[in-house]
């Protein structure tokens, strides 16, 4: 698959309507696998505070609702939706909750997993909130755990931005 490839992808936002991954074209995008009962789920916050900083210089947050860990997202997408604007102001896209790993994996995570392997070339992703930076080309440049605080990754949206 080319890195063009990214382009081809498609997913549905959280009002079921889709969404061609070809208008991401230059665009700097970071997907991210959320829940809303997680311990990571304070991070919601960082990740709006990130989108808000470079939106405007065409840099994107998509979050995609996951419950194949623990069960931390048991809610359907309009009380996920309901819950991060509520608790965390987050105005950037959510999508339609998918699974990220096994036989129904959405293919926007079996094409980034592919990309960008995690430690010792693993293909799964390992719980949630963890992120993938993809460049305005479609290239998956980055890969980064749970544990990785959104704003630590700024320095590296802002080298991909220019």
């Amino acid at each position: 698959m080319s890195t063009s490839a990214f382009y081809d992808l498609k997913a549905n936002d959280k009002t079921h309507r889709e969404m061609d991954f070809s208008t991401l074209k230059g665009k700097v995008v970071l997907i991210v696998n959320v829940a809303s009962k997680c311990g990571f789920t304070p991070q919601y916050k960082a990740l709006e505070a990130i989108y808000k900083q470079y939106k405007d210089r065409d840099f994107v947050i998509l979050g995609f609702p996951c419950d194949q860990f623990g069960g931390q997202e048991p809610g359907n997408d309009e009380e996920i939706s309901s819950f991060c604007e509520l608790n965390f102001g987050v105005t950037f896209p959510l999508m339609e909750k998918v699974e990220v790993n096994g036989d129904h994996a959405h293919p926007v995570f079996e094409y980034i997993k592919q990309q960008k392997p995690g430690l010792l070339g693993m293909k799964r992703v390992k719980w949630n909130f963890e992120k993938f930076l993809i460049d305005r080309n479609g290239n998956v440049k980055s890969r980064y755990a749970s544990t990785t605080k959104p704003e630590s990754i700024a320095q590296d949206i802002e080298s991909l931005l220019g």
